[in-house]
């Protein structure tokens, strides 16, 4: 049977407030709580508590809708400040079993591409606050922003995980259609890349038996999004001048029912409802009647675990070089696209043998989870995203996230925080 697979992500950063070179050494607070806190409960109101209890009134309504969501550590850390009746909308949501919690950074990060190590420790912190809040341990991996490679993809074999989700560019399918479960293509990693894989390895937590030990050995079910179905919810859904508005659940689910394939994967961030779609645009009802039209075509919902459980990979997907779900270029030029950005990018995580260097003093102990923390916060990848310099359609959505009035902003404001960031590391080290 032909099935709509649902990915959701959730995520908040932690944004950066106007820190001026002036306050370098005179101050250490670095992020703007005030419009954190603001945005987040904006949001709340507008799309995580009415999509939640939407879901959950499907769930109760269609035993087979599912549902899979990605939540950040950083939109935790949000929750645990400002929304703990967001986070219990969730823990409802988790009760039904059928929503499905993946695993990805807790900091929203692009340590997979710089920093192994920091990738295998964010991403065990993750799964950790994921099993605290919900009691479950995530088997599928969803890496920041989708991005992948076979690399990374490699190394998520190596940590345990029993899928990944990744984007259906159109380079990299050609002719081919993203409607079908595919696997990664191994490649060989270097052994100090391999040996923290191994040293994170879901499976080395616990007991497991032959048939799991197997299953972590084969090449890694890989689940690609429909872009093209994905985008029509998420970003022209309200269009006026799109020749398909206004787009009705019914006639959403005739091209489902039209579409080649056994598994139509739908991925997109979850303030789609209610926040990029304002309520007024219809976007809860069609989501809400979404189900119906489906049923009466015999098409039904999974879960990234249920997809790979119930499909066998058709072929392996080559993707040696990264690929994302941001921009028109699918690739890392979102975040690493001009000197500023790539700069930033260098300066962060040129910190990570200091910050090993603090682990090692066990007189450091709150201070160390403090600076951590902070460090872990300037790895964000939104405040590199904020760094673009783009122009046209691109360029409009970054200005659109962005609290700064330009790019050259969020990168002096950061290297500012930084640069005193910096300074508190080196004088713990002297002291």
């Amino acid at each position: 049977m032909k099935s709509l697979c649902f990915y959701f992500q959730v995520h908040q950063p932690f944004r950066l407030d106007h820190y001026k070179v002036q306050q370098i050494g005179e101050h250490h607070e670095y992020f703007d709580d005030l419009k954190n806190k603001e945005i987040f409960r904006k949001v709340a109101e507008k799309c995580y508590l009415p999509t939640n209890a939407l879901l959950l009134k499907l769930c109760k309504q269609y035993p087979e809708f599912r549902a899979s969501f990605s939540l950040s550590g950083v939109f935790l850390d949000h929750c645990e400040l400002w929304g703990m009746d967001v986070l219990d909308s969730f823990k409802a949501l988790a009760k039904t079993d059928q929503i499905e919690f993946l695993s990805e950074t807790a900091y929203h990060s692009l340590a997979g591409i710089y920093s192994k190590k920091e990738f295998a420790d964010q991403i065990t912190k993750h799964r950790e606050m994921i099993k605290t809040h919900f009691g479950i341990e995530p088997t599928i991996f969803r890496n920041t922003e989708l991005i992948y490679s076979n690399e990374i993809a490699e190394f998520i074999r190596q940590m345990g995980f029993k899928g990944i989700l990744a984007e259906g560019a159109d380079h990299i399918l050609d002719w081919r259609s993203p409607n079908h479960l595919y696997q990664s293509l191994r490649c060989e990693l270097q052994k100090e890349i391999k040996s923290i894989a191994k040293k994170h390895n879901i499976n080395q937590q616990k007991k497991v038996g032959k048939r799991t030990r197997r299953l972590t050995q084969r090449e890694l079910p890989l689940l690609l999004k429909n872009y093209k179905l994905s985008d029509d919810i998420a970003f022209r859904f309200s269009n006026k001048g799109w020749t398909e508005h206004p787009l009705s659940s019914e006639k959403f689910g005739a091209w489902i029912d039209a579409a080649e394939g056994e598994t139509i994967n739908l991925f997109m961030d979850y303030e789609t409802f209610g926040e990029h779609q304002w309520e007024d645009t219809g976007i809860f009802q069609f989501l809400e009647n979404l189900p119906k039209a489906l049923k009466e075509r015999n098409i039904g919902f999974r879960t990234p675990s249920e997809v790979i459980a119930e499909l066998k990979p058709i072929a392996e997907i080559d993707m040696h070089l990264p690929v994302s779900w941001a921009d028109m270029e699918r690739d890392l030029s979102a975040w690493n696209g001009n000197n500023i950005q790539k700069a930033a990018l260098e300066t962060i995580y040129a910190l990570e043998p200091k910050i090993d260097q603090l682990k090692k003093l066990s007189t450091l102990d709150s201070r160390l989870l403090s600076t951590l923390d902070t460090w872990r916060k300037l790895q964000i990848s939104d405040q590199f995203y904020y760094m673009s310099t783009k122009h046209w359609t691109d360029g409009d959505v970054h200005k659109y996230f962005s609290p700064f009035d330009s790019p050259y902003d969020a990168y002096i404001y950061f290297m500012n925080a930084l640069t005193d960031f910096e300074q508190q590391i080196d004088s713990s080290l002297k002291n």
